[in-house]
């Protein structure tokens, strides 16, 4: 049902849903540790919205890696032509085929609500990490305000951020430590490491 949802809005989401303050986004990208020349997994990546930021943080020698289940917000985000190590993977995010220890980082902007399986969701981030490496999952408004929004669209009613403690619960189950969630009044923003 979502998937169809997000496929439908996918040629007006930059214009109507996304967020438009690069300001915000920038300051967002910013609070991730990545480093240049870091494989970094864009799960849930949309229209690419993020995808500009996150390959500033990672230069010419790193790799993204965008994944969507949603082949319409996959096309878009590919018209953008934006230049570096890309690759784009339409799939599930608890079946993304990648091997085991991969990645250095894994970013979630924007997504981690609509995630059907959320603790299977970590469970797939945590087996793609690499050891030491980090997840991120970040918004650009608060948890309340996303929240709130989702209530108000039938489609997507039900797909919320959890509560910190039960969201710190699934992370640990996960195999994640050095957890952190800051929920501003603007922002959001989760930070996790693999074991």
């Amino acid at each position: 049902m979502s998937k169809q949802y997000f496929n439908d809005r996918a040629g007006i989401w930059d214009e109507k849903v996304a967020e438009k303050d690069t300001a915000k986004l920038k300051a967002m990208a910013a609070r991730l540790k990545i480093e240049t020349g870091a494989t970094v997994l864009d799960a849930g990546t949309g229209t690419g919205v993020f995808m500009p930021y996150l390959l500033d943080k990672i230069g010419t020698d790193g790799s993204l890696i965008c994944l969507d289940y949603a082949e319409e917000m996959i096309k878009e985000a590919k018209a953008k032509k934006h230049a570096g190590n890309i690759s784009f993977i339409c799939t599930d995010i608890v079946t993304t085929g990648l091997p085991e220890n991969f990645c250095d980082a894994v970013v979630c902007y924007s997504v981690f609500p609509h995630f059907d399986h959320p603790f299977r969701a970590l469970q797939e981030i945590a087996r793609v990490l690499k050891p030491g490496g980090w997840l991120y999952v970040c918004h650009t408004s608060s948890r309340q305000t996303i929240n709130e929004i989702h209530h108000k669209i039938p489609e997507v009613c039900d797909h919320v951020l959890p509560e910190n403690d039960d969201f710190r619960r699934m992370l640990i189950q996960a195999g994640f430590v050095d957890i952190s969630i800051e929920d501003g009044a603007e922002d959001y923003l989760v930070k996790a490491k693999k074991i």
